[in-house]
C-alpha cells in the first residue's frame, strides 16, 4: 500500500467506521421506521416530491413510492428526515393531535413572508387564541344580512361586466370578485378607493412570492413578497390607528371594527389577524371557485342538476329579493358540487407538521422531531376509500359518508375557521353564474399542483348570456 493510500484510509476509516455504525445502530433501534429513501445528500428528494403535476391526481412522485414503499414512507424532503403519509388514518390521527404529538413546522422561509405572528405559523396558545377569535367573527358574520346581501351584489356587478364579452380569463374574474368581497368585509374598503388597488396590487405580489424559491436577493419574488407584506401591513396599520384615535366616521361596523372592540390582541396581532383573513378569504376562495366552473365544464350532468336547484330557489323567490342563509341551506345538491371539486382538485396538498415524541402507528415508528407531511390529496383519490376516485362525480355526496374520508380544509385544532364563508360565496357565485350564462373552455388548460394550485392560462372561458 502506497503512502497516499495509507493516509487516506487513515482519514476517512474513522468517518466510515462512524456512519456504518450509525446505520447498523439506527437499523437496530429504528428497523420499524416506514421504508423510503432519503434522496439525495442535502437536496434529499425535494425536487421530486414538488414536481408539478394535475391536481386531480397524485404526480409521479407519489404513485412511484406509494407502489414500492406503501402508503407511509420515510424520505428527505425541506431540509429534513420527514415521514410523508398518504394514509388517510395517519392523516386524520395526525391532525386529531395537534400539540399533544405533532406540531405545526413549516419551513423557516415561509415564517418570514407570512410573519411571525400569523395564525398560519404560531403554535401552542398562541395559535387557540388567534383562531378562536377569527372563528368567532366567521360565524358571526356567515349568516348575516348585510354579508350575504353584499356578496350577491358583487357576484352580479361582476356577471354584469361580462354582458358585452365573449371570453373572460375566469381565475382573474374569481380573484377580482374574492378580494373585493373580503375588503369591504374586513376594512370596508371599496372596489374604486385607492387604498384597494394598493392591497391588490401587493397581494399579487404577495402571492407570487409565497409560492416561489425562498431567496431572499433583491429583485427575487420571495424578497418582493416580503417588502409587499410590509406594505400591506403598513397600510393596515394607518387604518387600524385612525380607528383607534376614534375620527368621526371612522367606525363601519367591519371585521375590523368587531376585532378592535375584542380588545384582547395588541395592534401587532389586530394587523397580522387581518392579513390572514385577507389572505384566506382572497386566495383560495377565488381558487375553489375556479375548480368547480372548471370541473363542470365538463361534467353536462352536473351542471344541468345544479341548474334546476338554482332555478327552483329562483321561482320561490320574488322579482328582485335577495338570496338569503335560508336558500343557502337549501342549495344541497350546490353543496355536492363544492365538496366534490375540493375533492378532486385539491387546493392545499400536505401540511407540515413535526413529531414531538417518539409516536407509534399501525405499526410503524415516527421519530421525535422528524417531520410529517400528512397528503390529503392521496387520500381524497384514494380508489379505496372513494368509487371512481378519478372521476367528478358530486352525487357521491348523498348522505354525507364521503365528509369522513377528506380534509381539504384541514382538521383538528387547525381546522380553516373561514371554510363556511367560502363555500357560501362560492355557492352565491355560482347560483347567478348558472342562471345567467353558459360557457365552455377555450383552450385546454387545468388545475395544476405545484404544490400550490394554479391554472397556467387562468382559465379561459368562451361565455354566453342565456336570454331569460
Amino acid at each position: 500500500m502506497g503512502v497516499d493510500a495509507f493516509l487516506l484510509v487513515l482519514l476517512l476509516g474513522p468517518a466510515l467506521a462512524a456512519v456504518l455504525l450509525h446505520f447498523l445502530f439506527a437499523k437496530k433501534e429504528r428497523r420499524n421506521i416506514p421504508n423510503g429513501s432519503m434522496g439525495w445528500p442535502l437536496l434529499g428528494e425535494t425536487l421530486g416530491f414538488l414536481k408539478p403535476h394535475k391536481s386531480n391526481t397524485l404526480g409521479s412522485f407519489l404513485q412511484d413510492h406509494c407502489s414500492r414503499y406503501g402508503k407511509v414512507f420515510k424520505s428527505h424532503v425541506f431540509g429534513s428526515p420527514t415521514i410523508i403519509s398518504c394514509d388517510h388514518e395517519l392523516n386524520s390521527f395526525i391532525l386529531q393531535n395537534e400539540e399533544r404529538l405533532f406540531q405545526c413546522s413549516y419551513p423557516k422561509p415561509i415564517h418570514g413572508v407570512l410573519g411571525k405572528l400569523s395564525m398560519l405559523v404560531v403554535v401552542g396558545d398562541a395559535h387557540k387564541k388567534l383562531r378562536s377569535i377569527a372563528l368567532s367573527l366567521t360565524n358571526t358574520w356567515k349568516s348575516k344580512f348585510e354579508y350575504l346581501h353584499d356578496i350577491e351584489e358583487h357576484a352580479i356587478s361582476i356577471m354584469e361586466s361580462w354582458r358585452d364579452r365573449e371570453q373572460v380569463i375566469f381565475c382573474e374574474e374569481a380573484r377580482k370578485y374574492t378580494f373585493n368581497v373580503i375588503v369591504k368585509q374586513i376594512l370596508s374598503l371599496k372596489p374604486e378607493e385607492p387604498q384597494t388597488a394598493m392591497i391588490l396590487e401587493d397581494f399579487l405580489t404577495f402571492m407570487k412570492g409565497l409560492v416561489s424559491f425562498p431567496l431572499y436577493i433583491p429583485g427575487a419574488p420571495y424578497a418582493k413578497a416580503v417588502k409587499a407584506r410590509s406594505r400591506i401591513s403598513s397600510t393596515v396599520r394607518a387604518i387600524v390607528d385612525e380607528r383607534r384615535k376614534g375620527v368621526v366616521g371612522s367606525e363601519k361596523g367591519d371585521f375590523l371594527d368587531v376585532l378592535l372592540s375584542n380588545g384582547s390582541l395588541s395592534d401587532e396581532e389586530n394587523v397580522s389577524l387581518v392579513l390572514d383573513l385577507l389572505l384566506g378569504g382572497y386566495e383560495t376562495t377565488s381558487l375553489l371557485m375556479s375548480l368547480a366552473v372548471y370541473f363542470l365544464g365538463s361534467s353536462p350532468t352536473a351542471l344541468g342538476q345544479l341548474k334546476e336547484e338554482h332555478q327552483a330557489i329562483r321561482k320561490r323567490k320574488e322579482k328582485g329579493e335577495h338570496l338569503n342563509w335560508e336558500d343557502y341551506k337549501q342549495m344541497e345538491y350546490t353543496q355536492n358540487v363544492i365538496n366534490e371539486a375540493l375533492r378532486c382538485g385539491n387546493i392545499v396538498k400536505f401540511v407540515h407538521r413535526k413529531a414531538l415524541k417518539d409516536v407509534q402507528f399501525k405499526g410503524y415508528l415516527i421519530p421525535s422531531g422528524w417531520k410529517v407531511l400528512p397528503v390529503f390529496s392521496a387520500a381524497h383519490l384514494d380508489p379505496s376509500l372513494h368509487e371512481e376516485a378519478s372521476e367528478f362525480c358530486p352525487r357521491r355526496w348523498a348522505g354525507r359518508a364521503t365528509s369522513k374520508k377528506i380534509a381539504p380544509f384541514g382538521g383538528g385544532p387547525r381546522l380553516c375557521p373561514g371554510a363556511e364563508l367560502a363555500k357560501v360565496e362560492t355557492a352565491f357565485f355560482l347560483h347567478h353564474l348558472v342562471l345567467n350564462f353558459r360557457w365552455r373552455t377555450e383552450e385546454e388548460d387545468q388545475p395544476m399542483a405545484y404544490p400550490y394550485l394554479e391554472f397556467k392560462r387562468g382559465l379561459p372561458l368562451v361565455i354566453e348570456p342565456i336570454e331569460r
